[in-house]
Formats: structure tokens, sequence, C-alpha cells
């Protein structure tokens, strides 16, 4: 039984295992995307957003935080000088999973993982241009049906009045 087992070991050893996603976090730092096995996707994005969390906070100790799991200077500059800043005003998140199907050889089940604000196709920026404000569920209701203050209210309905008159 697999009672309290947490983490998928995709058949390999520790050091193995280590090594893997030191490479996949760096490849998919450097490139904002790339594609693998669904297990691989979704053990990286619990390995990497920590990481990506840590680059929000520009300082010599997250830096060097991060610098211990990754060990590649580049990937460090292009994850604090790029991504971070970014991904700054984002709560959590940052990756995507996207399955593309099955590999041919082996079957497989492949996915693409990426970063949220790295892909134009994905983003919010076309539903900002629409003039659409952008709104969580439950507040919108809240907001819609009472107004603030008293001139709100006294102002939406004299708006009301006017356009029943016409």
């Amino acid at each position: 039984m697999r009672h309290g087992v947490k983490t998928n070991n995709l058949g390999r050893k520790i050091g193995h295992r280590v090594a893997l996603f030191k490479n996949l976090s760096i490849a998919l730092i450097m490139h904002k995307r790339i594609n693998t096995t669904l297990a691989k996707a979704k053990n990286l994005r619990v390995q990497l957003e920590p990481l990506v969390t840590k680059s929000k906070d520009n300082t010599q100790h997250s830096r060097r935080t991060v610098f211990s799991y990754l060990q590649n200077n580049d990937a460090v500059s292009e994850l604090f000088d790029t991504i971070g800043p970014k991904v700054a005003d984002r709560p959590g998140g940052y990756l995507r999973i996207i399955k593309t199907g099955f590999r041919k050889g082996d079957g497989a089940e492949t996915a693409l993982i990426e970063f949220v604000d790295f892909n134009e196709v994905y983003s919010s920026k076309p539903a900002s241009a629409t003039g659409k404000k952008k709104v969580r569920r439950g507040r919108a209701k809240a907001t819609a049906a009472a107004p603030a203050t008293e001139n709100e209210a006294a102002s939406a309905e004299e708006t009301a009045a006017e356009e029943t008159a016409e």
C-alpha cells in the first residue's frame, strides 16, 4: 500500500530525479515552454512554482536560495530579471499544463508546460482592449446590486427615470 506517499518517483533514483528536474526547470525558464510527459510536467510545476514565488522578491538571499536549486547563473538571472517582474502581481499559478496527446513510441501521455504570462494567445490583453473589466464572480453581484453611496443611488434613479421618459 502507498499510505502517505506524496511524490511520484518516476522510476528513478533520487540523484537521477533531482538532476532531471533541475534540467527541466532550467529549460523551462530559458525557453518559457517545453514539451514533456504529463507526469514530469505535474512534478515540475510542484518543484518550480515556489522558485518563481521567490523570484518576485529580488534580494541576494532569494537569488542564492534559487541558485542552490538550479546551479545555473543564466537561468537564475532570467528568472529574476524577466519572469519575476512579469508575475509580480499574480498570487500564484504561474505555470500552465496543456495535454497534447500520446507519444507514438511508447504511448506516454505528453503535455506542454509553459509560463502563463508569456503566452500571447491566452493572455488577458485582448479582454481589456474590448473595455470589459475582469471581476471575480462573488464580488460582481454584490457591487452591482447595491450602490456604494446615496449620491450614486440618487443619480442611478434619475438616469432610470430619464430613460423611461424617453
